[in-house]
């Protein structure tokens, strides 16, 4: 009797391990990053939207954590996505703004699309064993020869602002639908999926069934949180998936977006399809600044992680300092995967912290911003954080800010003329790196008429 239940004792252990060994098992753990447009730190539910619902990532961050001090690296789309890609801060590619025209890149600086050659997160993945999709928005290089998505390390893929091979619509939610048939045709092995969403960028496509939804509302808030409502409709049909086909367990989904909201303007008046920027009345939930601004507001955005079993459930994690480059060693950890040996990161992995033990940073953050300064919260083209400090410059006026992050949250408060010794500490870090970086983008990133310049 004591011999079988000592087996039975044995097996229920045994039973236990490997269940948390599936759950944790690096190498088999599937990977899912859904990154917004535009969207506020305030426009979440959970973060005290006072008008959009957001349901399902309000459940999310119940079954998984909230983080509330993960910042993008830059603060517009293009070089933000850049620092996700390569896990390094988009300055090192001359990235630091929009793609747009080869006339537009060449007066700012900039190559003609993210080199294919740079290190790679889909790609590291996909030489691992794991099947890549990405679905949704590009915009890392739309013209001339412009590479194709699959040249970076992806095996399946649909999107706008891209390559226009397997080309989607903005609005609706084709690239879920994308997402889910890769979802349901890889289950049965690793998977990492990109699902980058328009919403809410302009032009703004609201659905009718949410704008009667929302019809209590007045007309721009009306619009904004319908299409607030249609990016968390992609989540919750993520999570419902995940369950449905028996990998919920296996599978880390983060949510993100790509910097804060633009902010309404007058323009009622709008070209093509969709409607403009009157209707842009996203939240920053109190931050100082917004889209185009390395203040807070512009940079600092919702960051969701769930993972059952390994995330704890519900937990707010307001000590933690992440950001987007730690995306890539973070994934890579999560997977198995070594950073090659050659690879020099500008992130670290925030793991630990995805299993709810607050990580020190170690490595400052990186700002670079070379959009204009015709606004208030544009005028800060470099910025960094060390720690609890946060310095911003300006190199046009000569200004520069310092925040204490631990005491200042939203940035509201300048101390820097009662803290002249880390004013100076920070400019002197901000000038050696900024005398790190390129001058001349890589000739890989130009198309053939620009390298027929050289």
């Amino acid at each position: 009797m004591r011999s079988a239940l000592f087996s039975l004792m044995l097996i229920v252990g045994l039973s236990h391990s490997v269940l948390f060994a599936a759950n944790t098992d690096n190498a088999k753990t599937n990977i899912i990053f859904i990154f917004a447009d535009d969207w506020g730190y305030g426009d979440v539910g959970i973060h005290g939207s006072t008008f959009c619902q957001t349901p399902h990532l309000d459940r999310m961050a119940k079954e998984g954590m909230d983080f509330a001090n993960f910042t993008v690296n830059s603060p517009v789309c293009t070089p933000s996505r850049v620092a996700v890609m390569t896990g390094q801060f988009p300055a090192r590619q001359c990235i630091h703004q929009h793609f747009q025209s080869v006339k537009a890149h060449i007066k700012r600086g900039m190559p003609d699309w993210l080199d294919p050659q740079a290190p790679m997160l889909p790609r590291l993945l996909q030489e691992a064993g794991y099947k890549t999709g990405h679905f949704g928005k590009w915009h890392l290089g739309s013209v001339g020869d412009s590479p194709t998505e699959d040249q970076y390390g992806y095996d399946q893929f649909a999107t706008f602002n891209g390559s226009k091979v397997n080309p989607i619509e903005k609005g609706g939610l084709a690239s879920v639908d994308h997402a889910e048939k890769f979802i349901r045709e890889f289950k049965d092995q690793p998977f990492y999926v990109n699902l980058w969403l328009h919403e809410v960028h302009t032009p703004h496509l609201p659905q009718q069934r949410y704008m009667e939804k929302f019809k209590h509302l007045g007309e721009a808030e009306q619009v904004y949180a319908s299409v607030i409502a249609e990016g968390d409709e992609a989540v919750g049909r993520i999570l419902r998936l995940l369950q449905e086909t028996g990998i919920d367990d296996q599978t880390l989904v983060v949510f993100s977006t790509d910097n804060g909201p633009e902010r309404s303007t007058d323009e009622r008046d709008h070209k093509g399809q969709g409607l403009g920027k009157f209707y842009s009345v996203g939240e920053t939930g109190g931050l100082k600044g917004e889209k185009r601004s390395l203040f807070s507001g512009g940079v600092r955005v919702p960051f969701i992680v769930r993972w059952p079993g390994v995330v704890p459930a519900g937990k707010t994690d307001k000590q933690s300092v992440l950001t987007a480059v730690d995306l890539l060693p973070t994934f890579l950890e999560v997977a198995g995967v070594p950073l090659p040996n050659s690879y020099q990161p500008d992130g670290e992995s925030a793991l630990a912290a995805f299993k709810g033990s607050a990580i020190e940073r170690t490595k400052p953050i990186y700002w670079q911003w070379r959009g204009g300064d015709h606004q208030d919260f544009t005028w800060p083209t470099l910025g960094v954080r060390d720690g609890k400090w946060k310095l911003l410059v300006g190199t046009e006026n000569q200004k520069s800010e310092l925040y204490d992050l631990e005491n200042d949250w939203a940035e509201t408060t300048d101390v820097s003329a009662s803290h002249p010794d880390v004013t100076q500490r920070l400019s002197d870090q901000l000038a050696a790196w900024k005398n790190e970086l390129p001058q001349t983008p890589s000739k890989h990133s130009l198309s053939k008429a620009r390298r027929k310049r050289m």
